[in-house]
């Protein structure tokens, strides 16, 4: 079969279109507080708004049929070419006139990593951090929408497991439409966003600074208005605890929101993956804690602030946060953990291939998927004491079938070789064994800092510009779950069948 090229530009062609509406948004954020750089961004809008209107225009009336093929080039190049219409607000404000730094910073903000190249983030004009918080906000509702809605219907590896209470195409689900299910989750989205803007602004921030860290923790982004990231607001610990709050909700399955807001708070305990999430933020604050009070010196690892370390409460807010960011992949900082005993840091890096819960907006591997490994894992024991038995994986008391297992051990398998061949390359650039695994283990899994030479104080912009387009990729395939991009490069694909 033929792929039917003019559906797929359509769906381009609108993405596009989207983009170029919310760079106009940002240009009447710059015009409200007169920052310099309208203009230029109310014509990066209208250049990508008039881009998308003529390929919606060359491909008008397509054949509404979408197959797998087709779903697999949407969705990868959707994210490519937001990205690179994405660019323009950089590059036309001059704020980052490098190409290749301004596709870094914007695949950094759809893929919601939050890795950054810009060295001074207060001097850029609000529009422009506007804009930059935007594509953060964009890309983690379109996770969102990708992972319970699309991905499902692709097939992509054990996505069906992930969609199992989600709002999908049948009847038995939350709702029987994809459309309708899309605008549940972007309500919810928006509301959670809405509510810790309001949140923060009481507890102290400026509305600015509210809203744009608002869409950066739902997002599970990490970008910030402020060079010393949450760490500016060390002496605001009310600020910090808001931020936990919604870092744990933006890593937590958006479904089970839909459910606690229809009153059926069963359907989020019962959740096995929900509970395993909770005790894992438990479990290594309560570790991090421990090492941090008794074992830290805290006056090295603070960030433009003089705190009072040591005390008890600072210890758990500062080991809280820093393990529901890097769960989640959020990535904000309250301090350099690098710097706390080489055990945590060892800590906070394995903690990078955990990740949030499925149909949450962060990266990484997901709890769902260590959960079904770690059962199967108990069962091969069983298996082996009793062959003949037929011992299936249960999850949330359903068998899962094989193939959804096979699915998500190859998920892992990839999932690791990609890492593994993700430090080779970035240490062939002469960067140092530290940074290349961290730069691998964050790039890959959407979070932010890194080890060594790009750690929490530090930013991207002293990797080589080849480096930073290895980093986008591995950005790229991580945000889209390894197997939509990968698949691509196999000939078999490409075959008309």
């Amino acid at each position: 079969m033929k792929l039917n090229y003019k559906i797929i530009f359509h769906f381009l062609g609108l993405l596009v279109l989207f983009n170029g509406g919310f760079m106009l948004l940002a240009s009447l954020v710059s015009l409200i507080y007169e920052d310099g750089v309208t203009f230029q961004l109310f014509l990066s809008g209208i250049l990508v708004l008039l881009a998308g209107s003529l390929v919606m225009l060359f491909t008008r009336k397509p054949k509404k049929e979408m197959n797998k093929r087709e779903g697999y080039i949407v969705v990868t190049f959707g994210w490519i070419i937001m990205a690179l219409s994405g660019t323009m607000p950089y590059v036309l404000t001059e704020t980052i006139p490098s190409f290749t730094n301004a596709f870094f910073e914007t695949m950094s903000g759809y893929t919601t990593t939050g890795a950054s190249i810009l060295n001074d983030i207060e001097v850029i004009p609000k529009g422009v951090l506007f804009w930059r918080s935007l594509t953060h906000w964009i890309g983690g509702m379109g996770i969102i929408v990708l992972a319970i809605a699309i991905l499902p219907l692709l097939g992509i590896g054990g996505m069906q497991l992930f969609a199992a209470e989600a709002p999908g195409p049948n009847a038995d689900k939350l709702h029987p439409r994809i459309t309708d299910t899309a605008k549940r989750l972007w309500l919810i989205y928006f509301g959670y966003t809405a509510a810790e803007t309001v949140l923060l602004k009481v507890a102290g921030m400026s509305f600015f600074d509210a809203i744009n860290h608002a869409m950066c923790t739902l997002s599970t982004g990490g970008f910030s208005t402020k060079n010393a990231s949450i760490a500016h607001w060390n002496g605001q610990p009310l600020i910090q605890y808001i931020i936990m709050v919604f870092m744990f909700l933006a890593g937590t399955n958006f479904v089970l929101s839909y459910f606690a807001f229809k009153g059926n708070i069963q359907k989020i305990i019962k959740d096995e993956e929900f509970k395993l999430y909770f005790k894992f933020i438990i479990v290594f604050t309560i570790i991090a804690t421990i090492i941090i009070y008794f074992k830290t010196d805290f006056s090295a690892s603070s960030i433009n602030h003089p705190l009072v370390y040591g005390e008890f409460e600072s210890s758990i807010r500062h080991a809280l946060f820093q393990v529901i960011s890097i769960i989640t992949t959020t990535g904000f900082v309250t301090a350099d953990f690098t710097l706390w005993t080489p055990f945590l840091i060892v800590f906070f890096f394995g903690l990078m291939f955990l990740g949030g819960s499925s149909g949450s907006t962060s990266g990484g591997v997901k709890v769902v998927r260590h959960l079904i490994m770690i059962k199967n894992g108990f069962l091969e024991f069983k298996r082996t004491l009793h062959p003949n038995a037929v011992l299936p994986v249960r999850y949330n008391k359903k068998s899962i079938s094989g193939e959804i297992v096979f699915n998500i051990l190859a998920f892992f398998i990839l999932y690791m070789i990609s890492f593994i061949i993700g430090s080779l390359i970035f240490s062939m650039f002469g960067i140092d064994f530290k940074s290349s695994v961290g730069l691998s283990a964050s790039s890959l899994g959407n979070v932010g800092p890194a080890l060594g030479d790009f750690g929490p104080v530090n930013n991207y912009s002293a990797l080589p510009s080849l480096a930073k387009w290895w980093s986008c990729f591995l950005m790229l395939i991580g945000r889209l779950e390894l197997f939509t991009v990968l698949i691509l490069f196999t000939p078999f694909f490409w075959r008309n069948r």
